[in-house]
């Protein structure tokens, strides 16, 4: 078993990229929807949006939002250690390579490219103009660099923390794909610790993510 963790900018198909690893390897794909499913078992659900809001000047000095915001990142991290223990998992984004970062059997990647061509694959696939992909892909840059470093006292620009980085503008999707599957695989069959099937998750959590699983295989 093993995990992968795909961090992304925005404008660097990491969602196309995570899908592709997840079914080319038989993994569980767990994105924002599913762990945004598991949260609202937990009535957390609020998640999507504040993972990906920025505060307002007034909202920083509320201390109820702080300390709801708190409770939604403590159970983040709960459920993407669980899904961990589970194996067999392609997490994309909500800070898995944070989380995760001291177990030995996770592959952290880091999927990135210039912003001349994140502002051009934006506008593409939004048919937006230039201007507006460009006013897009820095808000994404700032919520995900406030939530990082707010919670995790890590600076979003660094790549210290990932094992592989990758430069989206220079390789096609289908190499990156083939390239971290292979990776992955390998992985999954050295001899190493500490591994993530030693996480201790409460079986209620395991109960939700078990059975959002089985959706996602009905589906």
């Amino acid at each position: 078993m093993a995990v992968i963790t795909i961090s992304r900018e925005l404008g660097c198909d990491g969602d196309t990229i995570a899908q592709e690893v997840a079914k080319k390897l038989g993994y569980h794909l767990i994105d924002k929807e599913f762990v945004g499913a598991v949260m609202s078992e937990y009535g957390l659900i609020e998640f999507d949006r504040e993972y990906d809001h920025l505060p307002t000047f007034w909202e920083k000095f509320d201390m109820q939002k702080e300390e709801r915001r708190e409770v939604l990142v403590d159970m983040l991290n709960r459920v993407i250690r669980a899904v961990a223990q589970h194996g067999n998992v392609v997490i994309l984004g909500r800070s898995g390579y944070v989380i995760l970062n001291e177990f030995a059997d996770v592959l952290n990647v880091r999927i990135q490219a210039p912003k001349s061509f994140r502002v051009q694959r934006v506008a593409e696939q939004d048919g937006s103009s230039l201007e507006k992909a460009e006013e897009k892909v820095l808000e994404s840059d700032k919520v995900r660099s406030i939530f990082i470093e707010t919670f995790y006292d890590i600076q979003w620009e660094s790549v210290n923390d990932f094992d592989i980085c990758i430069n989206r503008s220079k390789i096609p999707v289908s190499l990156i794909v083939n390239s971290l599957s292979t990776a992955t695989q390998a992985l999954a069959k050295q001899d190493i610790t500490p591994l993530t099937s030693s996480i201790e998750v409460d079986a209620t959590l395991a109960k939700a993510i078990s059975e959002e699983f089985d959706c996602e295989s009905v589906h």
